[in-house]
Order: structure tokens, then sequence, then C-alpha cells
């Protein structure tokens, strides 16, 4: 535990309490009287209110519109499924500018919408509500839709021989143990809409702000670090709150049921009903998921073929934005990503390592405190890492690892969330067989554990690529203007006007999306069971 302790109190802990000390201290004394103050003034108010009633909102749409599709995932087989699950996965993996960027080409100004019906919705709250359905949709479908898929069906079959009709036998037998999924599920989803960002700066214009976007505007754009500190403590709280709330329903869920192999549970569909249900699935996912990923395509493309791609290599286009040619962006993010994903899979593998060896309290604690960086501002991290690693023996500011250290933060939940079961899942006597013939703790996990879990290895390396890949939020922070990444450079280049700039972050949005979108079509290709799923 000790080197992952260290990583998270160096990179995380200390640069998130020094943002906060300094909003809070005045002449090195504690000042909290600043709390009342900040959260009674009405915009604050106003920040708090559309954060929770945004993800409250999100939340509920996505489960509406994603459990159809975890049924028909987990209880169906059809031609396509492998490759139409990864397609849905897609979309949590992509960085949110790039997830903004696909909206604004579907219902922006001069979008899809605006040239066929005349009908704008950035600046909606519809807008920001259906990209984080599109974001969200394969958290339900994965979280559900696998356990589902592991529940017994002869429990439910065995019900309406004793009498009950179809939906009486769903709702006492199916439900129940379900519930637990659909409650983990849907906080994760609350918690992902609750520190919305990209989306909503991208999406939601000045008329609308998150507390993570307040964070950025009052940080980056005011200086208000008083308020921000304010803001900072009052989002992880809530996420805290979310995390623990989400970390009982996971020991419950995994106490509770014995599962099938999904092999067992598919059948192809049969009936009118199931057909129906299938293709409703099938066009929500055309339409929600498919769709906007198209038109950022076509809108990359424009009416003059590679234009805008061509203009990528040529840092004179891009004078008044770039200091280098954005294609650049490209090379810089896949770097970045390669050495987060390493530092990544070492700090989570040990992490992991070490939640299989342990139990108790403190472990329970230290479980918790490897997801807080999905919840807390990366704001606040990003501008942490300028204000506390600027001085020796760690003066980093103008270091290139600035960026995959920020990035590596982000992977490692990602990292521990996959190898946890399969670590747990490896027979210690195995080991204890191993150490019996002479074979050192190295060796024993070299030669036993390593084989096992390789799998695993693959899929979180994966995951942590893609998710650092596409990290915003603390990278437009500390990504030098000479060495951006892929989502700073999108953000942009969509703040800038003129058409060559927005086809340029569409350009670049698509690279990015291509991307996201290989790698996770390896990783189903790597992975043939549903361990480590989100």
């Amino acid at each position: 535990m000790a080197v992952p302790v260290a990583f998270f109190a160096v990179f995380f802990a200390y640069p998130v309490a020094a943002i906060v000390g300094r909003g809070l201290k005045v002449d090195g004394i504690w000042q909290f009287g600043g709390f009342g103050e900040v959260l009674a003034r009405p915009e604050i108010r106003d920040v708090l209110w559309f954060t929770l009633w945004q993800a409250l909102a999100s939340t509920a749409l996505t489960l509406l519109i994603a459990l159809p599709g975890a049924y028909v995932f987990a209880r169906f087989d059809f031609p396509g499924k492998q490759v139409l699950r990864a397609v849905v996965t897609v979309p949590f993996v992509l960085p949110t500018v790039v997830v903004g960027t696909a909206f604004l080409a579907l219902l922006g100004r001069g979008g899809l919408l605006d040239e066929l019906w005349g009908v704008r919705l950035d600046t909606t709250v519809w807008a920001i509500l259906l990209a984080h359905v599109f974001f969200n949709y394969a958290v339900v479908v994965r979280t559900v839709g696998g356990l589902w898929a592991q529940l017994d069906p002869r429990q439910e079959e065995a019900a309406r021989v004793l009498g009950a009709g179809r939906f009486t036998a769903w709702r006492r037998v199916t439900l129940p143990a379900l519930a637990p999924a659909v409650a983990a599920a849907a906080l994760m989803v609350f918690l992902f809409t609750f520190t919305s960002f990209g989306v909503v700066q991208i999406l939601g214009g000045p008329g609308f702000s998150t507390l993570e976007v307040e964070i950025y505007r009052q940080t980056a754009q005011l200086l208000a670090l008083p308020t921000a500190a304010v803001l900072t403590l009052v989002q992880f709280v809530a996420v805290g709150a979310i995390l623990a709330v989400h970390a009982w329903t996971v020991r419950r869920r995994e106490r509770a049921l014995k599962l099938v192999d999904p092999a067992q549970t598919a059948r192809r569909p049969s009936g009118a009903g199931q057909w129906t249900l299938l293709a409703g699935v099938l066009l929500s996912v055309l339409v929600l998921i498919l769709l906007p990923l198209a038109v950022l395509v076509e809108r990359s493309l424009g009416g003059s073929g590679l234009a805008y791609y061509r203009a990528l290599t040529s840092a004179d286009a891009n004078s008044g934005t770039f200091l280098v040619a954005p294609i650049e962006a490209i090379g810089n993010s896949l770097r970045y990503a390669v050495v987060a994903t390493l530092i990544a899979l070492v700090v989570g593998g040990l992490a992991a390592a070490a939640l299989t060896r342990r139990a108790g309290r403190l472990v329970r604690g230290f479980d918790a405190l490897l997801m807080l960086p999905l919840g807390v501002s990366a704001v606040t991290v990003g501008f942490g890492f300028l204000i506390t690693l600027d001085k020796p023996p760690l003066d980093l500011r103008t270091s290139w690892i600035l960026v995959p250290l920020a990035q590596a933060l982000v992977g490692v939940p990602f990292v521990v969330r996959t190898m946890l079961p399969v670590l747990r899942a490896v027979d210690a006597r195995l080991r204890e067989a191993a150490g019996v013939l002479g074979a050192s703790p190295l060796r024993a996990w070299r030669e036993v554990d390593l084989p096992l879990v390789r799998r695993a290895l693959l899929v979180a390396a994966g995951f942590a690529f893609a998710v650092s890949l596409g990290e915003f939020g603390a990278t437009v922070f500390i990504a030098r203007p000479d060495n951006p990444t892929l989502p700073v450079a999108v953000a942009r280049l969509l703040g800038r006007s003129g058409e060559l700039n927005y086809g340029q972050a569409m350009a670049l949005s698509t690279i990015l999306m291509l991307v996201c979108a290989v790698s996770l079509l390896l990783l189903e290709r790597i992975r043939t069971d549903r361990s480590g799923e989100f």
C-alpha cells in the first residue's frame, strides 16, 4: 500500500489541500466564515441547484433509455452483439470535449437539426441531458446488463409455475436481485453528471454552470480562490457521500446473489414483442450514439474533402491559436497517454494487490481514496499542480511529466476496478503450493498470478490509456502552449470563431474518437469473460 498511498498523497491530496488552504487561510489563520457568505450568494445557489437537478434528471433519463438495452444485451443472442456492445461502450471512454463537439455538430448552429428543420438545442438544458445520456449509456448496460445476464431465469420461471403473472414474477424475483446493480449504476451516472465539466462548458453556454464549471471560472478567470475553495469542499463532501453509498450497494450486491454462466441465459428473440424490443433498442443506439458520431465525422470532412485535416499540419494557418501545428497534439497525447498508462498500471496494480491481501476498515478507506479522483474537481487538481509542484525537490512546472501524472490519477481507479475482481479470484493455495516448492514470493507472483491476470492487465491498460488520452479538466491548466494535448487543442479551436477553426476542431475530435474506438474494439477482443466491468 505504500507506493499508492505516497502517490496519492503527493499528487492528489497535497495539491487539493494547497488550493483549499490558499482560499481559506488569511495570514496563516483558517477562516471558515466565508462558507456562509459564499453559499448565500444567489448565483452560487443557482449553480448548486442546477448541478443537483441536472444530475438527477440525467440519471433518470439514462436509466429510462438504457435499462431496455441492458435487458437486450443480457437475455438476447443476435448477430453482431459483441460489436454492438463495443459500440455502445465507445462514448464512455470518449473525452467529454469530443462528446460536446459531436452534439454541437448535431444540435448547434449550422448543425444537422439546424439545417434540416431550423432547430437549435445548444445552450439549452436538453443538449446537456442528451449528451449525458450518450456518455453514460454504457454504464447502465454494462453494470445492470452484466448482472442480469448472470441471473438464473429458472427462479422467475418457478414463480410463473406457482401462479404469478409475468410482471409479478419480474417484480418479486428479478427486480430485487437487480436493485443493487441498478442503484450502483444510478450512483455512478449521478457522480459523473454531478461533476460534469466539458459537456456543460461546450453545450451549455454562459447560461448554465455546474459546480465543476464554476470552480474553473472562479479559479482560472476570476482568480477568486476563496470562492473556489468553498465550492471544492462542497463538491468533495458530496462526492464522498456518493462513493460511500456506492460502496455499500456494491458490497450488498456481492453478498446476495448466486450467479450462472451468461451463455446459459442468452436466447434468440422469439415472438413479435421481443423482436420489437430488440428493434427499439437498436434504433435508440442508432439515433443516440451512432448519429452524433456520424455527424461529427461528416462535419470534419465539410464540403471540401480533407481540407480541415490538411490545415491541421500547418502552424501558419493557426498562428493565432497555436505555437505549433495542431497535428502535433496527436503525438503529444499519445506519448503522454502511454506514460500515464504505465504509471497507472504500477500504482493501480499495487493497490489492487494490497486490497486482495488485506481486509478491514483501513482497506475500505483506502479503496474509497482510490476512487476520489473521479469525483473531485480535476480543475482543482490541475491548478494545485501549478502552485505546489514548483520548488525542489518536486519542481515539475516546466517538466513534461506533469501531464502524465495528472492523467494517471484518473486512470488508477479504472485499473483497480478492472484488476480487483480477477485478483480476488486467484486461489491463494496456488501461491502457497509454489512457496512450498521453493519459489520466492516474486517468482510465485511471476509464475502463478501473472499468467492468470495477464488478460485483465491488458484490459486495464486499455481503459487507462483511453481515459488518459481524453483527460481535460486538469490538463487544460498544465499542458504547455507548445505541447498541447488533443482535448486541449479541440477546446482552443472551439473557443475561436471562424469556419476553419470549427472544421479543425471537428477533425481533431474525429481523430480522437477513432483512437478511442479502436482501443475499445481491441479490448473486446482481448476480454473473454465479464470480469472487471464498470
